[in-house]
């Protein structure tokens, strides 16, 4: 049988990729902004020293340093976005580094503001505050006050931005091998048909129905990750130590505390997020045990997990369809919603298909001046490509919201309630296939598995990552190594807590922590869970509301960063300083699986 690989970026057809002519109609004209850029940069000089003058000079200055972060965020977004087509294309990588040089240029020079900002004595600044020169910018100032205890003297600050670049070193590394240089070879899928093994369609084989595929799949994918595991240990080793550099240079009590200051979130949500999931662990060994059952397994191993266990059902759906039907699922938010999604997703928003050297996953991706656009490797045989579409479409709409309501100074929103915009879909998403499925039985139960394991990989999965990078971080700000034998061990005992006996844990797993990128970002992923858990409630208050309800929602929508994200949450009806979105969000979780159970003995 001919061997299936993936195609070069060449092969893609030009209607499948992204429209980025809004950013740029070709590179010559991100080079004349580039260079637009750097001689604007002088500019800065005329600022320092100055701010404390009136609140006239103040907001001059600044309006100057959003002028140009609005053309960097444009700059960086092509080169980024262009890098991603292929890792490999060393043009759009120079594109890329250059980007992020001069991104770290202008952060030196403007660096001296932060620190100035915090120097006017209190009763300037409350002046200042009060005259209507600065009318629109007293959050944005606020937030730099508030940082004041963690900001370091002008000629300090500007080193630290001078060491910008360095720091993405860790990051960079690890994405050029994971994403450019790593390849897992071929395998024969269930048709005796050889195709390449990839990121992309990683998951598709471990949804095999053949265990043989699916156990070849995982071994074969990790033995890549098992060659280079010293190489990408010494990246997250070095990541971590680079985290515990800033959190102490800027007089952070720990790494996570530093984390969680910009999004002005408590170490007791935190702390609140792993005690609710440990505490609710047995619902998960059910599912487990469950699952084991079905598919009649003495045992169940990693690579079991993903595969539906209602097997009779062949899934498939184009890209055209899933686009539709995210749509429909959608309509619930009103026609200015689903009309422009509609047109982003059939013209111009979405890379749709993977390609060797594209960056692997997805996302969401632009900035004030551009579509929200979103990276995607959609797979027809997966049900999970139309949910990561829908998942990255709520991360565009909610870009699309923010850009259209408010300023450049605060149409940026935190990742905290980035995560719920994007959760909140795929929940629409599962009540839309139920209702289209309703008399299906087949169809139902594996939709209701799919969500499951959504949940379980979302909530469960992703809190254990938080309680991962949790450990490794207080390991290094006690002095302990981070050593390849210690980042695994860390994490082989994480799986051990949260599968329990309902699964074997293979050695190879124990790699899987060299492997998840937003490692290279901290704390961040657990703002998935704390993300799927006010998601919840949020989709239950749209389905089950009014029209109150769901103007509430698109009004969070818009917010963007213009305030706080525990604030905006509470806005839209859910206050996640309570342990209780995500003790109901587990037991939702909990009654899916009942259900699940109950209807077991008719799959």
């Amino acid at each position: 049988m001919a061997e299936q690989r993936v195609p070069d970026r060449n092969e893609i057809d030009d209607s499948s990729k992204w429209d980025l002519s809004p950013l740029f109609s070709n590179d010559d004209d991100w080079e004349s902004l580039f260079v637009e850029l750097e001689n604007k940069s002088a500019g800065y000089a005329a600022f320092r020293g100055t701010l404390h003058e009136s609140a006239e000079t103040l907001r001059r200055a600044i309006d100057f340093d959003l002028d140009v972060s609005r053309g960097m965020d444009r700059l960086f977004t092509y080169a980024h976005l262009r890098s991603d087509e292929d890792k490999a294309n060393q043009r759009y990588l120079g594109l890329y580094q250059r980007g992020v040089s001069l991104y770290t240029r202008m952060s030196e020079l403007s660096s001296f503001m932060g620190p100035e900002i915090q120097s006017i004595d209190n009763e300037s600044m409350a002046r200042f505050l009060k005259d209507p020169a600065l009318g629109g910018y007293r959050f944005y100032l606020e937030r730099i006050l508030r940082d004041k205890p963690h900001t370091l003297p002008g000629e300090i600050e500007e080193i630290l931005a001078m060491g910008g670049e360095i720091a993405m070193a860790p990051s960079q590394i690890f994405g050029q091998l994971d994403n450019a240089d790593l390849r897992f070879g071929t395998i024969l899928d269930e048709k005796g048909r050889e195709r390449e093994l990839s990121h992309g369609n990683f998951s598709s084989f471990l949804m095999s129905r053949s265990r043989e595929v699916r156990e070849t799949a995982f071994f074969r994918y990790y033995r890549s990750y098992d060659a280079m595991k010293n190489t990408i240990a010494a990246a997250l080793s070095h990541s971590v130590k680079k985290d515990l550099f800033y959190s102490r240079v800027r007089k952070f009590g720990s790494c996570r505390e530093a984390a969680l200051f910009s999004d002005n979130v408590p170490g007791a949500v935190y702390d609140s997020l792993l005690s609710a999931v440990r505490a609710n662990l047995s619902p998960l060994f059910r599912y487990l045990d469950l699952r084991k059952r079905v598919l009649g397994l003495e045992e169940l191993h990693f690579y079991d997990t993903y595969v539906p266990i209602v097997g009779s059902v062949d899934f498939s759906m184009s890209y055209e369809e899933a686009a539709e039907t995210c749509v429909d699922a959608l309509a619930v938010l009103g026609d200015e919603y689903t009309t422009v999604l509609k047109e982003g997703l059939s013209r111009g928003w979405v890379d749709r298909y993977e390609n060797r050297g594209k960056r692997s996953g997805a996302y969401s991706s632009g900035c004030y001046d551009s579509p929200p656009y979103i990276l995607m490797n959609y797979r027809d045989d997966t049900i999970n490509s139309i949910y990561t579409l829908i998942h990255e479409a709520g991360h565009s709409m909610h870009s699309y919201f923010s850009n259209r309501m408010q300023p450049f100074i605060y149409h940026g929103y935190s990742i905290f309630v980035a995560e719920v915009a994007s959760t909140c879909n795929e929940l629409l998403l599962t009540h839309h296939l139920l209702e289209r499925y309703a008399g299906d039985r087949l169809m139902t139960a594996y939709i209701l598995n799919r969500e499951i394991d959504d949940i379980r990989a979302t909530l469960y999965r992703q809190t254990m990552f938080a309680e991962f990078e949790d450990a490794v971080h207080s390991a290094a700000e006690r002095g302990e190594p981070l050593t390849l034998d210690a980042l695994r061990g860390a994490y082989r005992g994480l799986l051990g807590d949260y599968f329990g006996s309902s699964m074997v844990i293979d050695e190879e797993l124990s790699l899987e922590c060299l492997r998840i990128p937003h490692f290279y970002s901290p704390f961040y992923v657990y703002k998935y869970a704390t993300g799927i858990s006010a998601a919840i409630a949020l989709s239950q208050a749209v389905l089950q509301g009014g029209e109150d309800d769901r103007r509430r929602y698109l009004d969070f929508l818009s917010m963007g960063g213009s305030r706080y994200p525990l604030d905006e949450l509470d806005a839209a009806g859910v206050d996640m300083r309570s342990p209780e979105p995500v003790t109901r969000a587990l037991q939702y979780f909990d009654g899916l699986v009942r259900r699940m159970i109950d209807s077991a003995g008719s799959l």
